[in-house]
């Protein structure tokens, strides 16, 4: 078998180089329409697309079976898959092959310049023993924080991968908490039968009285200075792993795997650089707690293609630390390519935040689908995060059955799940104007363009902030049929072309609050709408309706809270 490399000559004299090795198991299929969908995408934007470097490795091939291994699910593999991973590395990398089987293992390290390849008939199986699991220091929704270390974890690592069409189970079941909102009444009974106890709120199942202290301790994985790893014991099991943590590599590259039951996110890849993320499975249960699908954070030149999530929290999600720790590490999430993938159940689709505070830039998006998320396209933050969220370009994103809103913009974050459960009141947040500080966030410079949506709550959601609007988003070409239309609250130079929505409830079609510069052309529904639009608050200047299928007869605009007529120019 031979390497081969493929470079595809862009636009602006800049090239996007994809290389890959037979070596790692990885084929590559240049088919004529996606590379006229890329070229296609970055002549529209006019942008310039990032060069993305990918590990090749020496043939020689470590089989843990050949070690002594046994793939009978019972037999601990621990210490032979690491002696063979640090054998690989030692001599120079190569491949370590996980054959046929159900190999039980605590946690794994990862090596420099080794594939960890997992065959189609393998199962890497982590053990529900979480004494295999040393508590460490490690870190938690962007802060330093006391961790169990990862199933499978590397630090400061080159060249490495783990592929191939096989199976890594985290087992996360015996780490989460459950809430009984998210369970059949049969599946709830089930549970409690496992083990574990009920809170006082006899609504969340916790699997240990350990995970309740941790949950009831405010502040428990805060790392304290004069405090040992040892005072933590007695919280131990509520310091959930991710199930993979990769954390300042380069050249890193996960393929065909599935990944599922995490005990926490599945996929976490911090300030690494040159990552590739082609055909792999996320996968966890609906009810999975922070069962996040990948998280990028802090990275730089990323690829993720062709891979489907199907998980308990946001599906592709975007971070860059939270708050004074992020804000101090600095580290953008930027030049990140996200095609081809579909995700499935998830609370977002693809999503930026909450935790942005060192920003994120330069993030190109496209053929996407989202399929029963909660929203599709989802950014979130809060005061207190700060960091900048610019230069996102989104073409091309097909949605069906989303639970929330289908485009959703909110600085508002408030730590819970998008979709209210049922008989859930929720209050809508207290607006004051404070000043603007290096804790205030930014959402800026969005590029969005070719949406379908078949099934929304809301089709648009913008809610910026009164010191800092949501600022210069421009949509194009969208087509949604939801319940309930669009709402704008302070946001700024918000255009949008060509929107044609089918939708349920009018109530109004448009509400815009404490907006300005906000500019509808070619605005068509598909039913008849009255009232149109609602103006309200007196910041509320600018708002252009013009190239309208809708009759904008004066009684179809309603104006509240000091807004008046002047707000409105209509062509």
């Amino acid at each position: 078998m031979r390497n081969f490399k493929i470079i595809l000559l862009g636009l602006l004299s800049q090239t996007i180089l994809i290389s890959c090795s037979a070596n790692t198991s990885s084929k590559l299929i240049a088919n004529s329409s996606g590379i006229t969908d890329s070229l296609e995408f970055i002549n529209y934007f006019k942008v310039k697309m990032p060069i993305i470097k990918t590990p090749v490795f020496k043939k020689d091939t470590f089989d843990i079976s050949k070690s002594g291994a046994k793939g009978d699910g019972i037999f601990l593999n621990t210490k032979i898959i690491n002696d063979a991973i640090s054998k690989c590395s030692n001599n120079g990398g190569g491949v370590v092959s996980v054959p046929g089987g159900i190999w039980l293992t605590g946690p794994i390290y990862m090596k420099s310049n080794v594939n960890l390849h997992i065959k189609r008939d393998a199962i890497l199986q982590f053990t529900k023993d979480k004494s295999q699991y040393k508590l460490i220091e490690g870190n938690w929704e962007g802060k330093p924080s006391v961790r169990n270390e990862s199933p499978i974890s590397g630090s400061d690592l080159e060249n490495i991968a783990i592929t191939g069409k096989g199976i890594i189970d985290g087992n996360g079941d015996v780490w989460r908490s459950v809430k009984k909102d998210k369970l059949t009444e049969s599946q709830w009974k089930n549970l409690l039968k496992s083990g574990g106890l009920v809170g006082e709120d006899n609504k969340t199942w916790y699997p240990s009285a350990s995970y309740l202290k941790g949950d009831k301790t405010e502040n428990s994985s805060v790392l304290v200075a004069g405090k040992s790893l040892a005072d933590y014991a007695d919280m131990k099991d509520f310091f959930r792993p991710n199930l993979l943590v990769l954390t300042r590599c380069k050249k890193v590259l996960l393929e065909d795997v599935t990944f599922q039951n995490s005990p926490a996110w599945c996929l976490h890849p911090l300030m690494c650089e040159d990552l590739t993320l082609r055909g792999v499975y996320a996968k966890n249960p609906f009810y999975a707690q922070n069962g996040d699908g990948v998280d990028v954070e802090s990275c730089k030149n990323v690829m993720i293609e062709n891979s489907t999530f199907d998980v308990g929290d946001d599906g592709i999600c975007i971070k860059s630390g939270r708050d004074a720790d992020g804000r101090k590490r600095g580290m953008p999430t930027e030049n990140l390519i996200a095609r081809n993938n579909v995700v499935y159940h998830a609370h977002g689709g693809f999503v930026i935040g909450s935790e942005m505070s060192g920003g994120a830039r330069n993030l190109f998006v496209y053929n996407n689908s989202f399929i029963g998320t909660d929203i599709g396209l989802r950014f979130k933050t809060t005061r207190g995060r700060g960091g900048v969220v610019e230069k996102i370009y989104i073409s091309d994103i097909n949605m069906k059955d989303i639970a929330g809103e289908a485009i959703l913009f909110d600085m508002y974050y408030a730590a819970k799940d998008p979709v209210p459960l049922a008989g859930e009141i929720r209050e809508a947040p207290k607006v004051q104007l404070i000043p603007v500080t290096e804790e205030t966030p930014q959402f800026k410079d969005f590029h969005i363009r070719n949406i379908s949506c078949d099934g929304a709550s809301k089709a648009i959601f913008i809610r910026g902030l009164p010191e800092m609007n949501i600022d210069n988003i421009y949509l194009e070409n969208l087509t949604i049929q939801a319940n309930e239309g669009v709402e704008l609250t302070e946001a700024s130079n918000i255009t949008i072309k060509n929107l044609n929505l089918l939708i349920a409830k009018s109530n109004p079609l448009i509400s815009i609050n404490n907006s300005k510069n906000i500019s509808f052309d070619g605005l068509k529904s598909f039913t008849d709408i009255k009232p149109l639009m609602n103006i309200s608050g007196d910041k509320t200047s600018g708002v252009q309706l013009s190239n309208s299928s809708i009759s904008s007869s004066k009684d179809k605009i309603t104006y509240s809270a000091g807004a008046s007529s002047k707000a409105l120019t209509i062509k």
